[in-house]
């Protein structure tokens, strides 16, 4: 029987697992048949925490294969993620010229009190 499931890959205190369609009689972290994604849970920053290729799982469910707790629970959360980034609205970019005009005047209207302050201050 096939299923689909984690192989632990990564060094100690460091797990890093590849999502994998393997026979269920093998070991754990031995041969596999296909290699599907994989879940990084000690992901930071940039970095991605899990990557499936859905077609392929769609694929191994349709012919038989069985998806561990494991790997269903962190696709469905991924697919949760997924439609609430795109259902979030997008806020239009504003270009660099934009920017800067915004920003510009504010400084200038800064700089220019401080300056008339410190000349003020060494004449007292």
């Amino acid at each position: 029987m096939v299923k689909i499931r984690l192989a632990r890959a990564g060094a100690k205190k460091r797990p890093f697992y590849h999502v994998v369609a393997t026979d269920s009689r093998n070991p754990r972290d031995s041969h596999y048949i296909e290699r599907i994604g994989y879940y990084n849970p000690m992901a930071t920053g940039g970095e991605q925490r899990l990557v499936v290729d859905t077609a392929r799982i769609e694929y191994w469910t349709k012919n038989g294969a069985q998806v561990s707790d494991r790997v269903d629970f962190l696709v469905k959360q991924g697919a949760e993620k997924l439609a609430a980034a795109s259902a979030a609205p997008k806020k239009p970019k504003k270009s660099k010229k934009a920017a800067k005009a915004e920003g510009a005047p504010a400084a200038k209207a800064e700089a220019a009190p401080a300056k008339t302050e410190e000349k003020a201050a060494p004449a007292a």
